[in-house]
């Protein structure tokens, strides 16, 4: 791979775009965001044969899927700043290197130690995935921006979904160190692809890397609608992923179903994420708050139904539908609202939002699976029910507050 100062055909992207993105750069940066975001969850369908293999309780075994989300999370908020002062292009070409090498890392992978360590380089390298998001508000113009973002996290979604498709039916059929040999080769294509499709992304600042990471908590303070945002997404990710990360579990031992029966409902969320481009145009016309709100309540009514009637496979599958097709409508909207407060400073605001996400990602993990072995399934519908109804209060409060301002200063 080479980097943006060896290339010197590649055109230089102005701050403040105009012109509409080609349909194939759109698609280049929908298609990276779902690869190099899909490592991430390779191992969830996965769990059950992991845990035969290699002796593992279902807690012990809860430690992949939640090292993955922590060291997401961690290097979101330590690395993904460096998009707003590194030329963009050259930083994914890096962390294109790194998460080929954590994955071939992973299918050496000699015992559960082993897999563990390798799980948090996957989920440090797999950051990649945002810094193409920003990318994508970078380079579209204004009114547009909303609909080329949910285009891209659609991408991304689908990455998240799929991949349990993908890696619980060759797991089955190839065994689980192929799974993440293949996904290497994956990489490595996607790394040359965006080196030679993506255009130069000039930094936006030259602020010392401590200064940038303050600069974060800085903005954080400064906007009330980011901490909201940040909060509303971290409880809609505990629910989500004590979903994802126990569900494998569950069906291998309640219902005696396999690796790909557990991918297999990946389609079901699958369906869910096509919904992000709508909900982008959504919040460009309507609203991004009324989006969020819907958001909440379906992901709220989905565990709801699920706890109350949890044999029921229909209802499991309904109910994977529209949870996520609420947690990434909410996604998609909260970006929209994240990404115009301070422009220049959208890898850093990104990073505040995601990262906060994967917090609640890599806490929804660990306590789906406490909670699994504890009170069973039901007891991990119940807790996606509390956050999901916690996250919908601090919307409406948030709502409330901004209605009361608006009255005061009119």
């Amino acid at each position: 791979m080479t980097s943006s100062s060896s290339a010197p055909t590649a055109p230089v992207i102005a701050a403040a775009p105009t012109a509409p993105m080609s349909r194939a750069l759109v698609l280049l940066l929908a298609v990276g965001a779902g690869l190099s975001v899909a490592p991430l969850y390779y191992a969830q369908p996965m769990l059950g044969l992991l845990s035969t293999e290699f002796h593992a309780s279902a807690s012990q075994i809860g430690l992949i899927p939640m090292l993955t989300q922590l060291g997401y999370a961690v290097a979101i908020l330590l690395l993904s700043p460096l998009g707003d002062r590194i030329e963009r292009r050259r930083l994914i070409a890096y962390k294109s290197v790194a998460l080929l090498l954590a994955l071939l890392t992973a299918a050496a992978s000699p015992n559960l130690i082993a897999l563990c360590l390798a799980s948090v380089g996957i989920g440090i390298t797999a950051s990649l995935a945002q810094d193409l998001v920003p990318a994508a508000a970078t380079l579209a113009p204004d009114a547009q921006r909303g609909q080329t973002v949910g285009t891209v996290m659609t991408g991304l979604l689908l990455g998240i979904l799929l991949s349990r498709v993908v890696s619980g039916t060759l797991a089955q059929t190839l065994g689980w160190r192929w799974v993440f040999g293949i996904a290497a080769v994956s990489i490595l294509g996607l790394g040359l692809a965006l080196q030679r499709g993506l255009p130069r992304m000039p930094p936006t600042n030259r602020m010392p890397y401590g200064e940038l990471l303050r600069s974060m908590v800085t903005l954080t303070r400064r906007h009330a609608a980011l901490r909201t945002a940040a909060a509303t997404q971290l409880l809609l990710a505990v629910g989500f992923s004590a979903f994802w990360s126990t569900l494998a579990m569950m069906l291998h031992q309640s219902m005696n179903l396999g690796s790909a029966a557990a991918g297999a409902f990946g389609l079901a969320g699958a369906a869910g994420a096509l919904a992000a481009p709508l909900a982008g145009r959504v919040a460009d016309k309507r609203g991004a708050r009324a989006v969020i709100r819907l958001g909440a309540m379906l992901v709220l009514v989905s565990f709801l139904a699920m706890g109350l009637m949890p044999g029921n496979l229909w209802v499991l599958v309904a109910g994977t539908v529209l949870f996520d097709l609420g947690v990434q409508s909410c996604l998609v909207a909260h970006q929209s609202i994240v990404y115009g407060l301070e422009p220049p400073a959208r890898s850093r605001l990104n990073a505040v939002l995601i990262g906060a996400m994967f917090i609640g990602m890599a806490s929804g993990a660990w306590l789906g699976a406490m909670a699994l072995q504890s009170l069973g399934w039901r007891g991990v519908c119940g807790l996606a029910v509390i956050t999901s109804a916690l996250a919908l209060f601090l919307r409406l409060r948030a709502d409330r507050a901004d209605r009361a301002n608006q009255v005061s200063t009119a």
